[in-house]
């Protein structure tokens, strides 16, 4: 059984940065793919960013493009989502989720695991 533990939420002004760390036990961490997507109050949840088994490939949503990186790390079997120039409407839970399977790496409803969140809020 796979399980994810997210970390690394908080509040941070407009402009500053937080890294998230989400670990992973339970499953050979090396052989799939790695998320993240967020939820805002009121939103669906909608696709942040995404990471290849091997780690050289990786997807990002329009709106945090050149803001933010995903990275794992195989030997700690953790990946991590460095958010820098935060705004305001980044405020949301952010979720990671593993293993996509044959679906896009975008589209939530292909992953199998998930983890509980962590809440992200930005002041302005």
């Amino acid at each position: 059984q796979v399980q994810l533990v997210e970390s690394g939420g908080g509040l941070v002004q407009a402009g500053g940065s937080l890294r998230l760390s989400c670990a992973v036990s339970g499953r050979t961490f090396s052989s799939y793919g790695m998320g993240w997507f967020r939820q805002a109050p009121g939103k669906e949840r909608e696709f942040v960013a995404a990471i290849g088994w091997i780690g050289g490939i990786r997807l990002y949503a329009d709106s945090v493009k050149g803001r933010f990186t995903i990275s794992r790390d195989t030997a700690k079997s953790t990946v991590y989502l460095q958010m820098s120039s935060l705004k305001p409407e980044d405020t949301a839970v952010y979720y990671c989720a593993a293993d996509p399977g044959s679906s896009s790496w975008d589209d939530g409803a292909g992953y199998g695991h998930w983890g509980q969140g962590t809440q992200v809020t930005v002041s302005s």
